[in-house]
């Protein structure tokens, strides 16, 4: 399902967007029956529960794993702000990270104290804060969420600091080109509807923000009888429900408001309706159109859902096989936003090269009246069913992920039961509800048509200035926060409960040298697939720079048996998804399905590693979607900065330093793809963890049976990297990009790989320096002193080999130079004062206390496992990784400051509009 992710504004969005009712890309799916299987309930076990003051409560047991995950929604967002106060509901969120009357400090480190995984979004109806913990930490977590319902700080102070970021937020969404589109074609089709507004908000209206007129805003609607409270995980309901009666129950109703309401949607004549043209700076061309739908309550809704399957559900769907599969598109997708006010339906798609968006749009349109003239069949009706059906149960392995399924039922549909009611009107659809809905709803004179066109040729970035030298601006950082004065606004915890021993994987070898390693988990009916084979772009070699992400993309584009439509039919007709990446170090394998499509997955991982065909029309058609991408990143400040950022790093020579270009990608054929395959393909370097509900011994045979032709010849290619030193001074480049709002610039070296012994005293540390942007010395200091930054963040990237220690930010571009000053000189500090005995325990208990809420994923637990073993670590590593991290000394931190840190010799890459001066030679 796809729902853009600028529309859930907030600090991430990542959790809330694989739950979320709505139509669109669906790639995974469930069995042919369009029913989800008898053992599955969604609601079962849910008690809903209303407090005397008006919160809805909604709590359900799953004692899976020892976790427990805390959410409040609250019924207001964009949808609900009046002329000039566009994007309140989002700045109000920022605001609510502010600390309250009771707890004066930044609530981001509290959370991260607790070692919560926690977030927040902004959306068109609601605005929602979830945290997931340990199962000790629950009460602590409910009287933060409630001391912020009602006492927030909400003063000029916090209210300077946090526009600024907010404006930082925004500007960085200029950057994309596709965000651009998407906000002149709602405004378009709603000119007077909040819908038709952005929900971050614009620059001019948060710059006018009052004190006043916020705090109102927030006295008006974060009220207990304007929230949804939901708790799902490892927690007694009856003590769950007297905790929340005590810290929640305590809260008095909001004031009485009038909620806005949007006029009512009138379809406007297609003649008064030209197309919006946008033609800007920009990387590929771009086309979006939306058409007006009802609520989400209408009964048309689940036969739009259906239709929308039917039209963008992955490969075999009718637009991606129209546009996609032709060569006209590099990527086509759709979603239907059903709201608590009527939404829309929204195709979008991205133009291969060379080709006109208006040629795109013709065929769509085309795709679409034949969907109003013809009924769909019956194949093409039970695949839509069942990838609308499994997209819930996939994404809902997590109680995380359960939680929010429960609240946007509750607070969108208004009945949180809405996600049963909803599959079961799924499995009715008929052939003739879903013309009927093509006919009503794709009305070409209802539809509002957009496109972007590029007015940079290839999408080049512009010149690249560069030079060393050092920042002339002095800044001395403020004194970080001390844990200990931070541990006195810490809820208490209840006491901590013997946790299960973590399982442990079984591991195998092939006799092919494949190496297996598998972890039976009966907590639902679901398998996770998590594998590498050792072919990444490491062994491209400059010349042909693109050759693994070619092969790595052609793999399921058919074999000696099946061809490419084949293939997909296969998987998305019985509910499985499956991908092949390459990255630097490997290819990588995620599939996933329900447990009874286990075998489909292995036996087409088996044959496309085996007996990949590469068809040249396929080969071609990748290689212009890898064009397309190609362009999209040189227009990105992310992705150009850390191309840039990484080649200044390591020299050319060495495999981290190519990258593809357009000569690189042009220049390899087919030829390359099938020796590249044969040479690097290999049982002996191939990697595969299953986790989910199987039985070991049928999955053993299993793979014996699929894996058993596929041999290796000769000793498997060795990589030998040379050592990559540090520079020796400081080295600051600047590359620009017409047409951006916002920069992004990236500091670092190369450091450490995976196994090197001072990795977890590394983690550690990164904990305390920039681990978590609200929690951590650099968020403290550059985004929340200095406002200069919407979100900062460092790492250690580190894999088979050394990869860099490298600090993320984004700026307006007049602040990267201030940003880049004090981030240095809180390096510096870092050098001269190390850190404190509380920062270190503190970080400690982060870490370990945040990471059974991993492995309370399966799909995360695979990965987990994968890394592990790819990186050559024990199979033991998945539980005694807390331990190795509680034994971390400040010794150790001190030697890893002293080795690791060099705040002389760094590499900074700013990408950006061009206006940021570099002071030095």
């Amino acid at each position: 399902m796809k729902l853009r992710s600028y529309m859930l504004l907030g600090l991430c969005l990542s959790l809330i967007l694989s739950v979320l009712p709505f139509s669109g890309n669906v790639t995974n799916a469930v069995t042919p029956a369009a029913t989800p299987p008898a053992e599955i309930s969604f609601t079962q076990g849910v008690q809903k529960t209303v407090l005397e003051n008006g919160l809805t409560v909604l709590t359900k047991e799953v004692h899976t794993a020892p976790v427990v995950s805390v959410q409040v929604w609250y019924k207001v967002g964009s949808r609900n702000e009046g002329k000039g106060e566009n994007g309140i509901s989002h700045q109000l969120e920022h605001l609510m990270f502010k600390g309250t009357s009771d707890r004066p400090v930044q609530f981001g480190r509290l959370f991260s104290a607790l070692g919560s995984q926690f977030n927040a979004f902004t959306s068109f109806d609601e605005t929602a804060y979830f945290g997931t913990v340990q199962r000790d930490k629950l009460e602590a977590l409910l009287t933060l969420e409630s001391d912020r319902m009602k006492n927030a700080l909400i003063g000029s102070e916090q209210l300077t600091s946090e526009k600024r970021v907010v404006i930082s937020e925004l500007q960085g969404y200029e950057n994309s080109p596709e965000y651009r589109l998407d906000r002149a074609v709602r405004k378009a089709a709603f000119p007077n509807r909040a819908y038709g507004l952005t929900v971050g908000g614009t620059k001019a209206d948060v710059e006018k923000f009052t004190v006043e007129q916020v705090r109102n805003y927030y006295q008006n609607y974060y009220s207990p009888d304007n929230a949804t409270l939901v708790v799902t995980g490892d927690f007694a309901t009856e003590p769950t429900l007297k905790a929340i009666k005590a810290t929640f129950g305590q809260l008095s109703k909001g004031k009485k408001t009038n909620v806005k309401a949007s006029p009512a949607v009138t379809a406007v004549s297609a003649a008064e309706k030209t197309p919006i043209v946008l033609k800007q700076p920009g990387s590929a061309a771009l086309l979006q159109a939306v058409y007006p739908l009802p609520d989400i309550k209408h009964p048309d809704v689940p036969a739009i859902d259906v239709m929308d399957a039917i039209l963008t559900g992955g490969r075999t769907s009718r637009l991606y096989q129209a546009v996609v599969e032709s060569g006209l598109a590099s990527s086509v997708s759709g979603s239907a936003a059903e709201l608590i006010e009527p939404g829309w339906y929204e195709i979008s798609a991205t133009a291969a090269p060379g080709q006109e968006v208006r040629k795109i749009a013709d065929v769509i349109q085309k795709c679409l009246t034949k969907l109003q003239q013809e009924a769909v069949t019956s194949a093409e009706l039970n695949r839509a069913k069942t990838q609308l059906q499994a997209s819930f149960i996939l994404n809902n392995q997590d109680i995380s992920s359960q939680a929010s399924q429960l609240a946007y039922n509750q607070i969108i549909a208004g009945d949180y039961h809405y996600i049963e009611k909803y599959l079961r009107a799924i499995a009715q659809v008929t052939p003739e509800d879903v013309q009927r809905v093509a006919k009503k709803y794709l009305d070409p004179a209802k539809q509002t048509i957009g496109f972007f066109e590029p007015t940079l040729a290839d999408g080049q970035a512009g010149t690249s200035n560069g030079g060393s030298g050092r920042t002339v601006e002095n800044f001395s950082p403020g004194q970080p926060v001390d844990p200990a004065e931070l541990a006195k606004y810490l809820p208490p915890t209840t006491s901590a409960t013997n946790s299960t021993q973590q399982s442990l994987p079984q591991q195998f070898t092939l006799a092919n040298g494949l190496k297996v390693l598998l972890l039976p988990d009966r907590s639902v009916p679901t398998i996770n697939i998590s594998g590498q084979i050792n072919a990444g772009s490491v062994f491209d070699g400059n010349q042909k720079a693109g050759l693994a992400v070619l092969t790595a993309t052609n793999l399921m584009n058919g074999t000696q048996t099946q061809d490419a439509l084949t293939l997909a039919q296969s998987l998305e007709d019985r509910g499985a998804g499956l991908e092949f990446r390459a990255t630097r170090e490997g290819v990588s394998i995620s599939g996933q399905g329900l447990s009874a499509n286990l075998p489909i997955l292995v036996e087409t991982i088996a044959d496309v590693v085996q007996n990949a065909n590469f068809p040249p029309e396929q080969l071609e058609l990748s290689r212009q979607r890898e064009l397309t991408s190609l362009k999209v990143q040189l227009d990105d400040p992310r992705t150009l900065g850390r191309r840039v950022f990484q080649q200044a790093i390591y020299p050319e020579n060495h495999p981290f330093h190519s990258f593809p270009t357009v000569e690189s990608l042009q220049s390899i054929n087919r030829a390359d793809v099938v020796s590249f395959y044969h040479t690097y393909y290999r049982p002996d370097t191939t990697t595969l963890t299953l986790v989910g509900d199987f039985e070991p011994m049928q999955v053993k045979s299993l793979l014996n049976q699929a894996f058993s032709k596929w041999q290796a010849q000769g000793k498997p290619p060795i990589l030998n990297l040379k050592t990559v030193n540090i520079p020796s001074d400081l080295k600051q480049i600047n590359t620009v990009i017409p047409g951006k709002a916002e920069a992004v610039t990236y500091l670092g070296y190369n450091a450490i790989a995976r196994t090197d012994p001072r990795y977890y005293a590394a983690l550690v540390l990164n904990q305390i320096l920039g681990g978590d942007t609200l929690s951590s010395r650099l968020g403290t200091e550059v985004r929340d002193r200095l406002g200069l930054t919407y979100g900062i963040y460092s790492g250690f990237a580190a894999g088979i080999n050394p990869g860099p220690f490298l600090i993320s930010m984004q700026t307006a571009p007049g602040d990267a130079q201030k940003a880049i000053a004090s981030t240095i000189a809180l390096l510096k500090q870092l050098r001269t004062q190390g850190i404190t005995e509380a920062e270190l325990n503190t970080a400690k208990r982060s870490i370990t206390n945040s990471y059974p809420v991993d492995l309370a994923n399966p799909s995360e637990v695979a990965s987990i496992i994968l890394n592990n073993a790819v990186s050559g670590l024990s199979t033991a590593e998945i539980r005694e990784f807390p331990q190795r991290i509680q034994a971390i000394t400040m010794t150790q931190v001190q030697k890893v400051i002293a080795e690791l840190i060099k705040p002389e010799n760094l590499v900074i890459v700013t990408a950006g509009p061009g206006n940021s001066k570099t002071n030095g030679k």
